[in-house]
């Protein structure tokens, strides 16, 4: 499927998006160049991620990664006109669900990480513009270079992401038509306690595999 070809290819795709403090706004695609360095330094060099650490894989994936992702405007592309139909307690257990969702996807896909490099495209973006995409390339020995795009947008004085498309398929548009298919059936709440169970038997699946 589609999707798990996705995941597999998020650890590096989200790899790029450590923590990065700075007195001022950096520019977008000078955030991704320069903190891409950073974090695959990090991965290089921790040899519990390399063994499949989950819990430290997990850590990393919190700490370094998710920050840099705004997660109330994913959601609300990701619902689309479901969003300004739910309440707000709903809305705010789907952000919930969605950011442990996407936290597992990551992480699992960082599991995975094998030496790929990132490989940046020139930013095409006008002074002022609040939404810009910056455009890389995964590269990986011996397979074709895989195409993935960031779309940013500007919160106050930061740039966050709001979607990742990958291969020309976006994340949000792929949720998008999962998520409306469940709502359109089964509602809203249907949908929350889905991806709620469906965290939960990851939690689980991973501790299992520890104590394996």
């Amino acid at each position: 499927m589609i999707m798990n070809r996705m995941a597999g290819l998020l650890a590096t795709a989200a790899l790029v998006f450590s923590t990065w403090a700075a007195a001022e706004t950096v520019a977008p695609d000078v955030l991704v160049k320069n903190t891409a360095t950073e974090v695959l330094d990090i991965i290089k060099k921790d040899k519990d991620i390399q063994n499949g650490d989950m819990k430290r894989i997990a850590a990393l994936t919190e700490e370094k990664i998710l920050p840099h992702f705004n997660f109330e405007r994913m959601s609300q592309l990701v619902l689309g006109r479901n969003w300004p139909k739910a309440n707000k307690d709903q809305q705010e257990k789907f952000v919930s669900e969605f950011r442990s969702l996407l936290v597992r996807t990551y992480s699992s896909a960082l599991a995975k990480y094998r030496n790929q490099t990132m490989d940046y495209k020139p930013l095409r973006a006008q002074s002022g513009d609040t939404r810009v995409v910056v455009k890389t390339l995964i590269l990986q020995a011996g397979e074709q270079p895989v195409k993935v795009d960031y779309s940013l947008e500007k919160t106050g004085e930061e740039w966050k992401v709001i979607d990742v498309t990958i291969e020309d398929v976006s994340i949000v548009t792929s949720y998008r038509s999962q998520f409306d298919e469940t709502v359109k059936k089964d509602g809203m709440d249907s949908l929350i306690q889905k991806l709620a169970d469906k965290n939960k038997q990851g939690a689980n699946s991973a501790a299992e595999k520890k104590q394996g």
